[in-house]
């Protein structure tokens, strides 16, 4: 593996960007020598001139990588360019199609001065140490969730991009759908009253999984595939769903998995999280035999502040319960449910829009970083950490059988034992490192 390059903003050299206004500047007079303009290059009616595109780096293009591939294509602000994997034929396939350049390694990719943005949509154990790079190389970044392995890598994560000032957009996709930001306006706005208590449900991990070793299948880079996580032998379930969200080397489960959908829709549709310590306890069980060992069969018993909430496995959903009534807000739009089914319907006055308005979570992304405006960006960091941190708290409870208090203005564990203070953090197999700044 070759040694990990140094990223960052700092880049005199001209861009792609820079290189195509100033082409697009010729004028007439010197444009009658030959030179030949595509018409891609010059865009129509429908798509931007090249030199008003967003160029994205997509590193990841498995399912979900490829699901907001198609999405990012389908933006006429954006022009997808390059792709990174580390199965071959995948990340050849693609670059094929968006008739782009491949790269088994990520950072080559990264080290394009003519990338704009990234697409982050790597297993959860490379997402935070990715993301970080690529705001260290000066490129805004989509990264799926959940969004790091630690707290202590989510907390670095905000740093490095805070310093960097480049967008960052977490792929919380259901801040894109207008039913889910209308529930949760109208719990902004008090329709409901005084929240009373939460109710967080999401789908459940599981157990089992094959162990025995396998063949590492051609054209899979399985030490690059590994990266910072334990190196251990490959076997056949651990490199696909769900074994890819299920194994505690490489994530934390469904606790964050899917656990970041509900509980993002949480803290967008009130701050009871930010109103006082966060105690966390409960239980769960965790698999001793078979592949997958991450928590599953939770139950969480969560207080923010003066507010109860309950964490369980389910269907998708948060149901905010006010002194005046309740609202659910469900993933699938017909499943969405409150005491005045009135209040999912209604318009609200200008002065009740209090949200980021999106219909199109890639669109929104590059949006953001046209107008290089992190705050434009519907799924922001500072939410993204916020539900992130949740999801870490319930696994450090069911694993050390405690309650955990978190502080989340100072952001830190209160009185934490010996046990809980060492979850914070994950060790990181050399020779990668977490970075936490301009390097």
């Amino acid at each position: 593996m070759k040694s990990q390059k140094v990223l960052t903003k700092q880049n005199t050299s001209p861009t792609r960007r820079d290189f195509l206004k100033a082409s697009t500047a010729i004028t007439a007079a010197t444009a009658a020598a030959p030179y030949v303009i595509t018409s891609t290059a010059l865009g129509d009616t429908n798509t931007p001139p090249a030199s008003d595109r967003i160029t994205v780096g997509h590193i990841g293009v498995g399912g979900r990588g490829r699901g907001i591939l198609n999405g990012i294509r389908s933006v006429p602000d954006a022009q997808s360019v390059a792709v990174s994997d580390c199965y071959r034929d995948r990340r050849d396939m693609i670059a094929k199609v968006i008739g782009g350049e491949s790269y088994q390694d990520f950072r080559d990719l990264l080290a394009r001065d003519d990338i704009d943005a990234v697409v982050v949509a790597t297993p959860d154990h490379w997402h935070v140490p990715i993301a970080i790079m690529a705001a260290q190389a000066g490129k805004s970044a989509y990264v799926e969730k959940p969004l790091g392995l630690s707290i202590d890598q989510v907390l670095a994560c905000q740093k490095v991009f805070n310093e960097q000032g480049v967008v960052f957009q977490y792929g919380t996709q259901q801040r894109s759908l207008a039913h889910c930001r209308q529930g949760c306006e109208q719990v902004r706005r008090g329709a409901i009253g005084k929240i009373q208590s939460i109710e967080v449900v999401c789908p459940n991990g599981g157990a089992g999984g094959i162990t025995e070793e396998s063949d590492v299948p051609d054209g899979l880079d399985y030490e690059m595939w590994i990266g910072p996580a334990p190196m251990t032998s490959y076997t056949v379930d651990r490199c696909k769903p769900p074994g890819s969200y299920w194994i505690y080397d490489q994530s934390i489960g469904y606790l964050a998995g899917w656990g970041a959908h509900p509980l993002d829709i949480m803290v967008w549709g009130c701050d009871a999280d930010l109103s006082g310590p966060i105690v966390v306890e409960g239980t769960g069980e965790i698999p001793s035999d078979g592949l997958y060992d991450c928590v599953y069969n939770w139950d969480m018993k969560i207080q923010l502040g003066d507010i109860p909430v309950t964490f369980r496995p389910g269907a998708d959903s948060t149901k905010f319960i006010g002194e005046d009534g309740w609202i659910d807000v469900a993933r699938a739009k017909d499943r969405n449910a409150a005491s005045d089914p009135g209040l999912l319907t209604q318009s609200l006055a200008p002065e009740h829009n209090q949200l980021v308005v999106s219909n199109h979570h890639q669109a929104n992304f590059i949006q953001a970083v046209k107008n290089d405006d992190p705050n434009a960006a519907v799924s922001n960091l500072t939410d993204a950490v916020r539900s992130d941190v949740i999801s870490h708290l319930c696994d450090i409870a069911v694993r050390t059988g405690e309650k955990i208090t978190w502080d989340p203005k100072a952001q830190k564990l209160v009185n934490p034992s010996q046990r809980a203070a060492a979850m914070l953090s994950r060790a990181m197999r050399g020779p990668w490192t977490l970075p936490t700044g301009d390097a």
